[in-house]
């Protein structure tokens, strides 16, 4: 199977790289700490290599899963390196008070990302409603996806249903935003109505 590369070498990063090496996948491990990424690479032990942050990554699918307060930092890294690439944000931009988003009014943070990129790459917005932990126990859960680019949408979802994940559209990455809030209720939900962060949230299609 192809490569998918995964920027970021933190607990989401690690769930979704466990989920991609067992489906089969190689999976290229890049982080600004390369012993971070090397480790990561360790506990996946199923080819899975590291690459160096800033190169061109070795995945035409790209996971940027990296906090958004960095994001765009990461972006500007890897500038021309991300050309004709499908870029997977999960980035949810929560305030660290968690009363609201960081995100400009109007916008969401994968259209901030968008705007940045190489105008040949194509941001998908995935993952980011779903908790990491959760996420790495396996079994088929919702992933939700945005895109304007309707190949780029296609090829995410391919991937995503490869995962063993249900792939469901939203819309175009203007959605994104509406993720994002989403993002934000499902942290509210795990720390006062369900009282547990072991949830996901899951379409019910009679």
């Amino acid at each position: 199977m192809s490569t998918i590369s995964i920027i970021g070498s933190g607990g989401m990063a690690a769930a979704i790289a466990g989920r991609t090496a067992k489906a089969g996948y190689t999976v290229e491990v890049v982080s600004r700490d390369p012993a971070k990424a090397q480790a990561l690479a360790d506990k996946l032990a199923a080819g899975a290599t590291t690459g160096t942050y800033g190169a061109i990554p070795a995945g035409d699918i790209v996971i940027l899963a990296v906090p958004y307060a960095g994001a765009a930092s990461v972006v500007a890294d890897y500038g021309d390196a991300l050309d004709g690439k499908v870029i997977i944000d999960i980035t949810n931009t929560a305030s660290p008070d968690l009363t609201g988003l960081v995100s400009p009014a109007g916008s969401s943070g994968a259209q901030e990302i968008a705007r940045i990129v190489p105008a040949s790459a194509h941001v998908v917005k995935a993952f980011n409603t779903l908790f990491g932990h959760v996420l790495a126990k396996g079994g088929r859960l919702d992933a939700f996806i945005a895109a304007d680019d309707p190949q780029a949408k296609a090829r995410v979802s391919t991937f995503i249903e490869s995962l063993g994940l249900r792939p469901l559209d939203v819309g175009g990455l203007h959605m994104a935003q509406t993720l994002e809030a989403l993002g934000l209720m499902m942290i509210g939900l795990a720390k006062n109505g369900a009282g547990t962060w072991d949830i996901a949230l899951n379409v019910d299609i009679g």
